[in-house]
């Protein structure tokens, strides 16, 4: 009889959640449904980065995003990191063409061939950004003067696909010769990084990142 009445720990865990996930007000592009997109929202996303690997993680992962959605690569990110040395940009820069093969028939992970180039001449760029400036992440808060951007949007849809500072960054990154980084690209990696806080008012991440 007492047996009927017991509840695994398992179950107690995924109940804990839910509450825990329906206890917050969050941005509204965050499905609610798929608890891994919800801890990604309120564990980085908009939180400030300074250190060159997350820095450069994020941006081969907004790279391999262009043209899909960002769950995709989400669900991905583990495989990304096996498979790409864990982001060590140095590593990458050295990729030789066998690498690159072995990329591109990597089930795990999305198999673009530009992509993946891409990738290994971004990694190659960033190290000359290192030598000039420091490092990676110190040449891209340079363009807000170390400090994020604080918005105040009250709804997503007046959030914008890309702003005067992503067209100014992805020109001059483009001119530096990085590859798929364009505006729209650049500011979604902006906001990821917490260069820009889009965070809406109503999050509760809104105040702990502002």
């Amino acid at each position: 009889m007492v047996n009927s009445f017991r509840i695994d720990n398992s179950t107690l865990r995924a109940t804990y959640r839910k509450f825990v996930i329906m206890d917050k007000q969050r941005c509204g592009w965050v499905p609610l449904n798929k608890p891994f997109y919800v801890k990604y929202h309120d564990e980085e996303w908009g939180v400030p980065i300074r250190e060159d690997r997350l820095m450069f993680e994020f941006l081969i992962l907004e790279t391999f995003q262009a043209g899909l959605s960002w769950e995709i690569v989400l669900k991905k990110r583990d495989n990304f990191r096996k498979a790409f040395d864990d982001f060590d940009m140095e590593t990458i820069s050295e990729y030789d063409e066998q690498k690159i093969l072995e990329l591109q028939i990597n089930k795990e992970i999305i198999r673009n061939k530009l992509k993946i180039r891409a990738a290994v001449n971004n990694a190659q760029k960033c190290l000359e950004l290192v030598d000039q400036h420091g490092s990676f992440s110190n040449y891209l808060w340079n363009f807000v003067k170390g400090h994020p951007i604080v918005n105040r949007w009250k709804r997503i849809d007046e959030i914008p696909a890309k702003s005067s500072l992503s067209d100014k960054i992805s020109v001059n990154m483009k001119k530096l010769g990085f590859k798929f980084f364009g505006s729209t690209v650049c500011y979604a990696h902006l906001q990821a990084v917490g260069m820009v806080n889009d965070h809406t008012i109503n999050c509760f991440r809104y105040k702990e990142l502002t």
